[in-house]
Order: structure tokens, then sequence, then C-alpha cells
């Protein structure tokens, strides 16, 4: 887990978050001022630091600005009152990752906590570039064909300049990864890496969160919030599924390329803002700009750099390679002997067709894993994983049908008479349902809109399949 730094002349608030982050399995050091935090900052850089802003001594403004000069890409949530939310909101602007009103509820700093480390760990984790023993060791982009030697390539010649790049790419193809890649090897590369995912975040919010608003711009806007475009200031955007992002929003975000300002919500002055946007999106772009879903001007904006991304059908050369990649960073994490595959087991990966993409050839070796003991990892193993993988495909058929057709053999003979036909609806029915919440982002309303069903039936089958999905998105 994490080690959280917490910055606070309250005795009694330390000894609170330390018995709470403690329990949430991070390793919590605590400061009683802003002088003492920055020398632990100095000692040992923490992965995140929750500090409040009046402090005697030096305060939390000023400490921040210290600590992010001996680590720029450090990430902190600041604590203030309702006096003091300009001075916190002067510290998001200067990089920190949010800030919360005192008193605060247990359940929101967690949840505040929880995202900015996971910014913090977007920013800090190298992107990999080929199966080397380095890219072992956190996430990689990895492959030798042609197809991959072009993305590293593109990766090289963009990254370096300032051009807006678009990703393109079926659903799983690691976009994300490729945008990190730009981002690590970018003259930015010290600067804030914010990711926003335009399907994720329900329409009515993603104005907000990309812009921020003023005070009074809407019920309940009860302070000024400066938003993830104002905050990424010298930094990167990533915009993922830019071609789900609503007309409106397409206005602003045009905006932004041309002039280089935002507004935020219920503002009238316009704000400058220096930022590099990466997007990317698994849309068809040109059918959305005919159909008017897709503003045509954005869509030549967008298109200065654009990387393709190849699907995994079309470099299978590369599954021998992805494979060993993901069983020896899945066994590392999970502290146990790499098993290996069997050359059967290489072959069945190879012929699959891997709608999902790397993604689910990722879960799915990591789901054999978990259930292998210890001997390589057979045909039979991989075929079970597909079946019941959750990634991408409802036990996809290979290209005879085989995958399918060899799980449906077998839970027929093995539960014969045993309500069989329910079970394997069922199955395949909790299949597609996580595909379509996959492909929206958790978004419920879209997925029952994807799947031709009504929300509450959605919401029922949801219930029904004991589904825990990642992004709660109404």
């Amino acid at each position: 887990m994490a080690e959280i730094l917490i910055v606070d002349d309250d005795l009694h608030l330390r000894q609170s978050f330390e018995k709470l982050l403690a329990g949430e399995g991070h390793t919590v050091r605590a400061a009683a001022s802003g002088e003492a935090g920055l020398r632990m900052v100095e000692e040992r850089s923490p992965d995140l630091v929750v500090m409040d802003v009046r402090m005697p001594g030096m305060d939390g403004l000023t400490a921040f600005q210290a600590m992010r000069k001996v680590d720029p890409k450090l990430q902190a949530i600041i604590m203030t009152a309702f006096g003091t939310t300009e001075t916190a909101i002067e510290a998001t602007k200067m990089g920190a990752f949010d800030y919360v009103l005192k008193p605060f509820d247990i359940p929101d700093i967690l949840d505040l906590i929880r995202r900015a480390l996971e910014a913090g760990a977007l920013m800090r984790g190298r992107v990999g570039l080929g199966p080397s023993v380095e890219a072992e060791r956190g996430e990689a982009l990895v492959g030798t064909g042609k197809a991959m030697n072009e993305v590293y390539k593109a990766i090289g010649r963009a990254a370096p300049t300032d051009a807006l790049v678009l990703i393109r790419g079926e659903s799983g193809t690691g976009k994300e990864l490729v945008a990190r890649a730009v981002y690590q090897h970018s003259l930015r590369a010290d600067r804030p890496f914010l990711v926003i995912n335009c399907v994720a975040i329900p329409e009515t919010l993603l104005e907000s969160e990309l812009f921020g608003y003023e005070k009074g711009a809407f019920t309940g806007a009860s302070a000024r919030r400066v938003g993830k475009i104002e905050q990424a200031n010298r930094g990167t955007v990533f915009l993922d599924e830019i071609g789900d992002m609503p007309l409106v929003i397409q206005a602003k975000i045009l905006r932004l390329l041309q002039e280089k300002k935002i507004e935020r919500l219920g503002g009238r002055e316009p704000i400058p803002v220096d930022v590099r946007i990466i997007a990317a999106t698994n849309r068809d772009l040109e059918a959305a700009v005919s159909e008017g879903r897709f503003r045509e001007d954005l869509y030549y904006r967008l298109k200065v750099v654009t990387l393709n991304l190849p699907p995994l059908r079309e470099r299978r050369e590369d599954i021998p390679l992805l494979a060993d990649y993901f069983l020896a960073r899945f066994s590392r994490d999970m502290d146990m002997p790499n098993p290996g595959l069997t050359p059967e087991a290489v072959e069945a990966l190879a012929s699959h067709p891997w709608p999902g993409n790397v993604r689910e050839l990722g879960n799915t070796l990591h789901k054999a894993l978990i259930f292998s003991r210890g001997a390589p990892l057979t045909r039979e193993d991989v075929f079970t994983a597909v079946g019941g993988s959750c990634a991408g495909t409802a036990s996809a058929e290979s290209e005879g049908g085989e995958t399918l057709a060899s799980f449906v053999r077998r839970t027929l003979t093995e539960k014969a008479g045993e309500n069989a036909f329910d079970q394997l609806m069922d199955h395949v029915g909790r299949l597609v349902i996580r595909e379509a919440l996959e492909i929206t982002g958790g978004n419920r309303t879209r997925a029952a809109r994807l799947l031709g069903l009504s929300r509450p039936t959605l919401l029922a089958r949801i219930e029904k399949y004991g589904l825990r999905i990642g992004a709660q998105v109404s």
C-alpha cells in the first residue's frame, strides 16, 4: 500500500488519521508543522501529503511550495476551514490534487485519498517499451512486430513536441499506456498528468470537473473550485474516450485548443492555461462527424498527430511475448513462482480472437495463474480461464467456436440435469453485462441503452449476478 504523510498541528487529528489510514493498510508518518513536514519529504518523499493550511510557523501553502521543489510530482490534499478556502484554491492551482473542508466525512476523505493515490501512481509509474526486465517491474507496451514498432517510433516522434496527440484503437489495446508513455518522454514530464474519462463521469458533472466553477454557479456551489484543466497548468491532460464527449463540452475543448483559455462555470473572465492535450477514442470519429455527434472543427484539431493501436488479432506474433510478460509480472505481484506455459497453451492463446485485446489476455492469464497449482499452464487452463474471464469476451468463440462449445459441453457433462440451461444462460448474461459496463466505464444508464434493456432490468440483473462494478456511475 501507500505511504502517506499527515501534516497538522492538531494532535488529535493526526492520531485519528494514523488510526484510520493504518486500518486501510497504508503506512502513515505525521508532522506537527510545515517545517517538520518539509524535512520528512526531503528525507523520503511519500506517495501523498495530507496537510492543513493554518499552522504555526510555516503555513501549509508555503510548505507545499517547498515540498514541490523537492518532488515536483508530489501529490497533496490540502485541509482547510471555510475562512481559508481561497488559500486552498491557490494550492490547487499550484498543483495540489484537491482540498477538503473541515470538518469532513470519513468516506469522503478516504475516497479523495484513493483518487489522489491513483493519480500519483499514473504520474510516477513508468511505462516500459518492449519486454525488458525493467518493464516487468511496471507496466509496459510489449511487442516486437512491425505494428508495435511503428507505435514506438510514433511515440518517440510525438513525445518531445507540444503537439496534440490522438490515440485511436479498440477497447483494451493500451491507449492509456501510450498516453502515459508520451507524457513520460515529453518536456512536461515533471509537471502534472491528469486523466479524465469522458464516459465514466456523468455528463452533468463532466463540465465542472474539467473547467471548475465559481461560487453560486449552481445549487450547492458554496465555494469556487478549480477544474482539472486549470489544475494541470503547464502539464498534460489525457481525455480518454473523447469520442463520447457531449457537444457542449466539445465546444469548450475547441476553445481551449484555439485560444488556450477556459472559463469556469458561472465565470465571466477567461483564464489562460497552458496544457498539452492527449486524447483517445475507440469510436469511429468520421462516422460521428457525419452523424452530427462530433464537431468537425474539433475532429480536424485532434488529427495533428494520430497514433493507431492495432488490435491483438492483427499482431498475433506478439502474443507469446505478452503472455511471458504478464505471467512474470503477475507472479512477482503475487509472490509466487512463474509456472510458465506449455507449447499447447501458447498455441491456444495465439489462436484465440481476443476481442477484448491485450486487457483480456492479461486478465485471462491472471485468472489462470490464480487457479494454477504450480505446474506450467496448459491448454485446458487457458480455455477454462477464457470461459470464465470477466474482462472482455463472454466466453467468446475461437475461430472454430471451440472455446464456447467446449465450455458448454463441460457444463452439460458435469451438471447434467442440474438446471444446466439456466446456469449457462446466467453465465453468458453475466459476462455480457460486465462487457457493456466496461465499455461504458460503469455508466449503468448507457449500458442499459447499449443492451436494449430498461435501467431497472439491468440493475436487477447486476444484483442477481452479484456484480461489483469499479466505476459505479448512474
